[in-house]
């Protein structure tokens, strides 16, 4: 098959987030399978230069824009059996700035950048799978524009929600001037939600089928509380609707060969090495040297989401333990304060590290032996996928991807790879982390729930096999 992504952040080149983790590493998934993938994203102004130095420019043309004909250049790069397509123009994507005030025009712009620049570049995918709000408005312009063409008639597509929370809401005359749809699409079963028109509703509406990042995700954003108001649609077209949990990339996050911590370490030497990348990690950042003390991580957006306000409320309760807390995050003001308060009260047992640092994360995941991420909701999560590879055992919250890939361990059958609770409560979340400082006192115990979690496999292959079938089952 020829497979078209679209996405407004594919890694390495940008990325805030798991949406531009999941484009950079599903599109080489696919293209090892056997399938002609290409992806088309901005070519933003915060692109490194040395992907510059690999991109060539293929051609320009003007994309109409409501009244406007807008410039667009298109430069190519090929990794590893992929073809990637950056979209060029100074004025929508040049500075260095993600998202911005006016993401309405820039991205009416890139979804029909997208669709245009297809002849040019002599790519007619059987698929389009379209990723988040920012590419939602993809099949309606198919649906308006393109159809009647030959070249577009027969092209399927799917979409993907990444976060339900983040579903573009604009006034229904600014959505209609700039892709140009006339106001029949704006009507309450198609494109208009609540007075607005919503871009994640219309990748809904007129996608072919839909998927999510998880399983249990799929099932929670059809109910009133999980759904953003969009649960209705959701149920809707729960035929049409697939979780598929995302994978990590084994290459980056893997104790075996990783570059940026202390020791490398495998399930033959985890017992040693592991510890001495905690040594090393206590003497970096000031905190007491010992090997044997408990180490609990949290690498997150500091923010309401990630349950932040449930460690919040029972941080005097963890700094009266015998543990040591590292953080390294950024995000609300609040947080950020507070971690640092007590970094600065308890110095021998905290760490706050409120940055964003890729180095600084990979050398938690191996130093520590527990991993928190007590989600108010998760759709997939990454970070629990990683701390498995490195044997941090993940303390979770049982939602969205968390649910579906940390089993809490039982001790009558040794069965588990985590610790999870179920209820979004701060004392539910501190009996669990006791609980797992109870087991990593039994050094036999811990040893085999941290060697079945290394052994766990969430490599992109299978997810890439489940979103093959998909894509067959509307070729």
């Amino acid at each position: 098959m020829k497979i078209l992504m679209v996405s407004s952040e594919v890694a390495p080149y940008a990325k805030s987030g798991g949406l531009g983790d999941v484009l950079g590493a599903l599109p080489q998934a696919l293209a090892k399978a056997g399938h002609e993938v290409a992806v088309v994203l901005p070519k933003y102004g915060i692109i490194k230069e040395e992907y510059l130095n690999q991109m060539y420019y293929k051609f320009f043309m003007y994309v109409p824009l409501g009244w406007r004909n807008k410039y667009c250049g298109v430069f190519e790069l090929i990794r590893e059996g992929v073809k990637y397509y950056f979209i060029d123009n100074e004025y929508y994507f040049g500075d260095k700035t993600l998202y911005k005030w006016n993401d309405l025009e820039r991205f009416a712009f890139f979804d029909k950048a997208a669709l245009e620049i297809l002849k040019g570049i002599d790519f007619r995918p059987d698929i389009i799978h379209c990723h988040d709000w920012q590419a939602g408005m993809i099949p309606v312009l198919l649906d308006a524009y393109y159809k009647a063409d030959g070249f577009y008639s027969d092209i399927k597509t799917v979409f993907t929600i990444h976060n339900l929370r983040y579903q573009g809401l604009y006034s229904v005359e600014a959505v209609s001037d700039f892709f140009s749809v006339n106001m029949g699409y704006f009507t309450d079963d198609k494109l208009e939600f609540h007075g607005c028109a919503n871009l994640l509703k219309a990748g809904l509406v007129y996608s072919n089928l839909i998927t999510t990042v998880s399983p249990t995700y799929a099932e929670e954003i059809k109910t009133p509380l999980g759904g953003e108001r969009l649960d209705g649609l959701l149920r809707a077209r729960e035929n049409s609707l697939f979780g598929i949990v995302n994978g990590i990339d084994y290459d980056e996050y893997n104790p075996r060969r990783d570059e940026l911590i202390f020791e490398k370490y495998n399930l033959n030497n985890f017992r040693t090495n592991k510890k001495a990348n905690k040594v090393a990690l206590q003497q970096q950042l000031g905190l007491t040297q010992d090997g044997e003390k408990v180490m609990i991580g949290l690498v997150s957006r500091l923010v309401d989401q990630k349950g932040l306000d449930l460690i919040a409320a029972v941080m005097d309760d963890l700094m009266g333990m015998d543990i040591q807390f590292v953080v390294v995050g950024t995000g609300e003001e609040k947080y950020e304060n507070m971690f640092r308060h007590y970094a600065w009260c308890n110095p021998e047992k905290m760490s706050a590290n409120i940055m964003f640092s890729n180095e600084m994360a990979h050398k938690v995941y191996a130093a520590c032996d527990l991993f928190l991420m007590p989600s108010l909701f998760e759709p997939c999560g990454l970070g629990q996928l990683i701390a498995l590879s490195y044997g941090t055992i993940p303390i979770v919250r049982e939602t969205g991807g968390l649910k579906d890939t940390i089993q809490s361990y039982n001790e009558f059958t040794g069965e588990g790879n985590g610790f999870s609770f179920a209820e979004y409560n701060a004392h539910d979340m501190l009996y669990t982390i006791r609980r797992a400082i109870d087991f990593f006192s039994n050094k036999d115990i811990w040893h085999k729930i941290v060697r079945k979690a290394m052994k766990e496999d969430f490599s992109w292959e299978e997810s890439a096999k489940k979103y093959i079938e998909l894509y067959e089952s509307l070729t």
